[in-house]
């Protein structure tokens, strides 16, 4: 018998398991909550050295000789990669005839892994944030990225000591009852060690590494001198914005370092959540955190790929790959803020069956006006609206406003007939990508910087899926709760776009073939809400 993954003794989550922190003369205090109780607004963190900063006017030429050396070993590390390739695919690999192809692409994947760790923490966040693509990568790269994510070699302990007390001005053993002398994971920013509380809880403590904001800042120069290059030749690198990408990915993982910012993520992402009995976030221990230390409650639980004990624990994988779609959805189309970085380490199905989430560093916001174009798109892919879905790509900013429309609609509209003849749950997102990157380079479409995280983190949550349940597809899942969100999206100014979208064409006129439909969907939600329960 299958365990539910929403329990009815399941409390409702609330702030701090019960508890608000609040703040009085300056001192933490802890209150209980009433049911009708608002939390207190919380303490602030304790004093510590200034946030890490980007430096975007950092130059490779600043570093002299070592600059150019760093750039050096980076482009002949990843030339020599890709002749790796080249040499495989041109059936030219020395080695025995009767090798299999899995074992060739795992000897690639475990040079590239050692070539990322060698070149540090900014290339091995790089590894982290593709180690999940398995809609792009082959499984066997997919194994080996992924130990990025918990097997990084570690900084000494003594070092990671000194700057708990350098950051929160305390000696560690006034801070914490009990601390463990190894870390239970490592990453590219930071390692995680388990403790205890002198009050009691089991916490999880996250501590930077030393001296990260020099080694980012200085390999974001390098590789900005690198993007210049290479913008030289633009039919080389055409259909990416090197540089819009370049200061994305620098502003998300400087506000990645900063774990007060973290902290705020993670309550504002349980505000959003407050009613899902489904989804737990770590209460964050805010007398404990700094910029550079993160103190949160230690939560046991199994990863969410861990498949064998998930069913031995009588739990669906596939009722929690939807239950992973369904909180992405709210947080995209409804939230307007979401996690960034869903790979398998931050996602765990806790005891009782609910999941949560960790390790909100990486976050993405979306506007109103996005939200509103992503709306459209969705819509049109499930109308078939091919037309429509190129007006989404122009509005969307994969298409410049002065590209000649008609022109580039014939090559739109044929890229997206082959995939919307198919069913829904038919469509991949790596054959679809497949396509669109042989598009990018014949034609003049751009991958806009602002869109890059909410792609990877659909194209991430699809790769999970696709390893959980091998017909999982996103759209299949999106499709009812696209629709139940769009329908319960509150306020004046989305109502009058939808109204306007789905009843109303250019002219004005009524669509009542739409509107028929909107009907329809208002009614199926109605009947499975409150009539299917009680005909059971």
């Amino acid at each position: 018998m299958e365990m539910s993954l929403v329990q009815d003794q399941i409390p409702q989550q609330i702030q701090t398991n019960g508890l608000a922190i609040g703040q009085a003369n300056g001192q933490a205090i802890d209150k209980p909550l009433s049911g009708g109780d608002i939390a207190a607004p919380l303490i602030e963190a304790a004093p510590a050295a200034n946030v890490a900063r980007y430096n975007a006017h950092e130059r490779i030429k600043g570093h002299g000789v070592r600059g150019w050396m760093r750039a050096f070993h980076i482009i002949f590390t990843f030339a020599l990669y890709q002749l790796f390739v080249y040499v495989y695919h041109r059936g030219w690999f020395v080695g025995k005839k009767d090798e299999s192809e899995e074992k060739h692409l795992q000897w690639q994947a475990e040079w590239i892994s050692r070539q990322l760790l060698k070149l540090g923490p900014t290339f091995i966040k790089i590894g982290q944030a593709v180690s999940t693509r398995a809609d792009l990568l082959p499984l066997a790269y997919i194994k080996e990225l992924s130990k990025l994510q918990d097997s990084v070699p570690p900084f000494s302990h003594d070092e990671a000591m000194r700057i708990i007390e350098r950051e929160l001005e305390k000696p560690v053993s006034s801070l914490y009852a009990e601390i463990d002398s190894r870390p239970i994971a490592a990453a590219s920013l930071g390692q995680v060690y388990r403790a205890r509380l002198h009050s009691g809880e089991s916490v999880a403590v996250k501590v930077q590494r030393p001296h990260l904001e020099d080694v980012i800042n200085f390999d974001l120069a390098v590789l900005r001198g690198i993007a210049r290059f290479m913008m030289r030749f633009p039919k080389l690198v055409r259909g990416i914005d090197w540089e819009g990408t370049m200061n994305e990915f620098a502003m998300t993982i400087f506000e990645e370092m900063d774990y007060v910012q973290e902290g705020r993520n993670a309550e504002t992402f349980r505000e959003h959540f407050s009613r899902w009995r489904e989804v737990y976030v770590p209460v964050i221990y805010w007398s404990h955190v700094s910029p550079r230390v993160l103190t949160m409650e230690f939560i046991e639980g199994t990863k969410v790929l861990d498949l064998q004990t998930l069913t031995d624990r009588g739990i669906n994988p596939p009722d929690v790959v939807k239950l992973i779609a369904r909180t992405y959805l709210k947080q995209l189309l409804e939230d307007g803020f979401f996690h960034a970085d869903p790979h398998p380490g931050n996602l765990r199905v806790m005891n009782d069956g609910r999941m949560a989430f960790f390790d909100f560093g990486m976050v993405g916001r979306i506007t109103p006006q996005m939200q509103s174009l992503m709306i459209d798109a969705f819509f049109h892919i499930v109308e078939r609206d091919v037309r429509g879905l190129t007006q989404d790509m122009i509005n969307l900013n994969f298409l410049s406003q002065n590209v000649d429309r008609e022109a580039i609609r014939v090559v739109v509209e044929k890229l997206f007939s082959d995939y919307l003849n198919l069913k829904l749950g038919e469509v991949r997102f790596r054959e679809l990508t497949y396509e669109l990157a042989d598009v990018v380079y014949e034609y003049p479409f751009t991958i806009p910087a602002n869109f890059t995280y909410v792609m990877r983190a659909i194209m991430t949550l699809e790769g999970i899926g696709l390893t959980m349940d091998p017909n999982f597809s996103f759209f299949d899942v999106a499709k009812p709760y696209a629709k139940e969100f769009m329908l319960k999206r509150e306020g004046r100014q989305f109502r009058d776009a939808l109204i306007k979208k789905l009843i109303y064409g250019e002219n004005h006129e009524i669509q009542w073939g739409k509107m028929w439909k909107l009907a329809k969907i208002a009614a199926k939600m109605a009947y499975e809400s409150w009539v299917a329960p009680l005909a059971r």
